[in-house]
C-alpha cells in the first residue's frame, strides 16, 4: 500500500530560510525551516495527506490503531512502532554539540527517571522514551559541515601547539591560559579530564579559569598564525561558533573534535556515545526513533554534565564516514551496523532501479518526478512529495528523472 504523507518544517532558529523550500520546488515561508519530520514520532508525526484512504489524519495515529496493516506482522509483534525517523535537516547555524546513548543506557536512564517522578517534558530530563538514537547524515548541499567525534590526540597536542605560537607572536602573550588546557591534555584521560573542566568550569560565568581559556582561544582562533595552520578550518570554527554562542566551553572543545566537510553525497554515520554538532548545510537525516540528547554546549537548554560524560566515549577516531555500497543499477545503500535503518538512494537512469523491502518504508523525492510499483501498487511521485510503503509491497521498482531516497528498516528490525 502505498499511502502519501507530509509535513510542516519545524522553525528553529538555526535553520536555513530556503533550503528545506527549494528542495521540495516551494516558495521560502520567510523564516527559518530547519527540520521536516517525515515518520511517526510523537514530536511531530507526518500528516496524512488523504485522511479517508486509512481512516486517520496522521501516521502515528494509524499505526496505533492498525499496526499489523501500517508496520507488517514483525513489527506490529514488537511493539508496534515505527523503529525508525527520517527528516531534511538544513542548518544555516549550529546546533547543540550532543551525543546519544546506547540502548542499555537508554533502558536504565529512561527507568530511573520514570522512578523519580520526573516528568518526560522537563526542562532538565535526559531520557523521554527508553531507545537508543544512531543517526545517519547524508549532504545534499554542495557541502555539509560538522563536528563529529573525538580527534586524534596528536592532532589536538598540534591545535594547541599552534595556539601556543600564535599567543606568543601576540602584543600581549598569555600562555598561562593554555597550560590550563596542556596540564589536563597531559594527564591519564586527556579528552574526558579537558571536557569535564570546561562544562563544569566554564559555565560558571566570568569567574572559572576555564572562562580565561575560552576567551584567549578565541582571540587567538583569529590569527594570521592560526588561519595559515593545518588546522585553518578548525579556528575558523571556533571563531563562527563564539560569534553565536561568546563564552561557551563548546568553542573550545570543538578544538578537540574532527572537524568534518561532506560533499554533496557524502555520509556520516554517528553511533552511539559520539559527540557532534552540525555546522551547516542540508542533508537527509536517518535516526533511530528516539528524543534522548545529551548536550554538551552551545545551547541554552539543559546540561547534565555527569550524565553526558557517562554517555560520552572519549576514544579517538578518524571521521566516520559512511560510505554506500552498490546494491543493483542505479542503487547505493547506506547501511549502518543497527538493525532500525538503511537509506537507499535510487536513481532509475536508462533502467528501473529495484530496492527489496522487508519492512515499511518512506520514499522522498528529489530533483523530478517518478513512477514507484510494488508488488500489489503502484504510486506517483513528485518533486518533493513523500511515500509511505507498507512491507506487502515488499519490492520497488522505481522509474523516472528524479531521486528516490527510500528509507526503511534493516533486516534485523523485528528480531
Amino acid at each position: 500500500m502505498f499511502v502519501a504523507i507530509g509535513n510542516t518544517p519545524r522553525d528553529y532558529a538555526w535553520g536555513s530560510h530556503r533550503a528545506i523550500a527549494e528542495f521540495l520546488g516551494r516558495p521560502p515561508s520567510g523564516g527559518p525551516q530547519a527540520e521536516l519530520w517525515l515518520g511517526a514520532h510523537a514530536g511531530s508525526p507526518a500528516r496524512i495527506v488523504d485522511a479517508a484512504s486509512v481512516g486517520h489524519d496522521d501516521l502515528a495515529a494509524w499505526i496505533e490503531a492498525d499496526p499489523e496493516r501500517a508496520l507488517g506482522p514483525k513489527l506490529a509483534a514488537e511493539g508496534a512502532r515505527l523503529p525508525f525517523l527520517l527528516k531534511l535537516l538544513a542548518a544555516a547555524e549550529p546546533l547543540s554539540l550532543q551525543a546519544h546513548p546506547t540502548p542499555e543506557q537508554a533502558r536504565a536512564g529512561f527507568a530511573r527517571e520514570e522512578a523519580e517522578g520526573i516528568p518526560v517534558g522537563a526542562y532538565d530530563r535526559n531520557y523521554r522514551d527508553p531507545f537508543h538514537k544512531p543517526e545517519l547524515i547524508v549532504a545534499l548541499s554542495e557541502t555539509f559541515d560538522a563536528l563529529s567525534g573525538f580527534r586524534p590526540l596528536d592532532e589536538v597536542h598540534g591545535v594547541l601547539e599552534v595556539l601556543r605560537e600564535a599567543d606568543a607572536a601576540s602584543d600581549t602573550p598569555e600562555p598561562g591560559a593554555l597550560d590550563l588546557l596542556g596540564d589536563r591534555l597531559a594527564g591519564n584521560d586527556p579528552l574526558r579530564d579537558s571536557v569535564e573542566w570546561l562544562l563544569r568550569d566554564g559555565r560558571g560565568g566570568d569567574t572559572g579559569e576555564a572562562t580565561w581559556l575560552i576567551e584567549r582561544v578565541t582571540a587567538l582562533a583569529g590569527s594570521e598564525i592560526a588561519r595559515r595552520s593545518p588546522f585553518a578550518l578548525s579556528f575558523e570554527t571556533v571563531g563562527a561558533l563564539a560569534g553565536v554562542y561568546p563564552g561557551d566551553p563548546g568553542v573550545v572543545i570543538s578544538l578537540l573534535l574532527n572537524r568534518v566537510r561532506l560533499q554533496r553525497g557524502e555520509a556520516l554515520y554517528l553511533a552511539a556515545g559520539n559527540i557532534h554538532a552540525y555546522l551547516d548545510g542540508l542533508g537527509i537525516e536517518l535516526m533511530a526513533a528516539s528524543d534522548n540528547v545529551l548536550r554538551g554546549g552551545l545551547t541554552p537548554k539543559h546540561i547534565d554534565v555527569t550524565e553526558l560524560l557517562d554517555v560520552l566515549d572519549f576514544t579517538p577516531i578518524a571521521p566516520p564516514r559512511l560510505a554506500p555500497v552498490d546494491v543493483a543499477p542505479g542503487v547505493t545503500a547506506f547501511r549502518p551496523d543497527v538493525p532500525d535503518f538503511v537509506l537507499y538512494r535510487a536513481h532509475a537512469g536508462a533502467d528501473a532501479g529495484r530496492v527489496a523491502i522487508d519492512g515499511p518504508a518512506i520514499v522522498l523525492a528529489e530533483g523530478g518526478s517518478l513512477h514507484l510499483a510494488g508488488a500489489l501498487g503502484d504510486a506517483e511521485l513528485a518533486r518533493g512529495e513523500t511515500l509511505y510503503v507498507t512491507p506487502e509491497e515488499r519490492e520497488l521498482e522505481i522509474t523516472g528523472d528524479g531521486i528516490a531516497w527510500i528509507a526503511t528498516t534493516g533486516a534485523d528490525a523485528a528480531s
